[in-house]
């Protein structure tokens, strides 16, 4: 016996832009303390190293100051890229990121021609 369940069409559903923008402002708002927390565990490690501040208790992959400032450093660029969202711009990288490799920009990668006529 096969039984065929018939639900009710609904609405379409439209593609909309700008939608969640609120939720990224609100998480854009939320990585500042988080990468300020970052930095400043980063910066408390590289004072320890240089004899400035007190022992620095956290041990294993993240006991590196080079970590803790990296991870600043993304999650500060995450809530810049979510906040200009949230906005009401366009969920787009910020031009310091576009040149990073494996990007692909407006720039379409050719080299200009090698002048062979002398010219300086």
């Amino acid at each position: 016996m096969i039984v065929k369940i018939r639900f009710p069409q609904g609405r379409r559903l439209q593609q909309q832009r700008g939608t969640n923008r609120a939720v990224s402002a609100a998480f854009g708002a939320l990585l500042v303390p988080a990468s300020l927390m970052a930095y400043s565990l980063g910066f408390w490690r590289l004072a320890s190293d240089m004899g400035l501040a007190g022992q620095f208790d956290i041990t294993g992959a993240f006991s590196h100051w080079q970590v803790w400032i990296g991870l600043g450093v993304m999650l500060h660029a995450g809530s810049i890229i979510l906040n200009r969202y949230g906005r009401g711009g366009d969920l787009e990288l910020p031009q310091v990121l576009a040149a990073l490799p494996g990007r692909r920009g407006q720039d379409s990668g050719e080299l200009e021609p090698f002048s062979t006529s002398g010219e300086n």
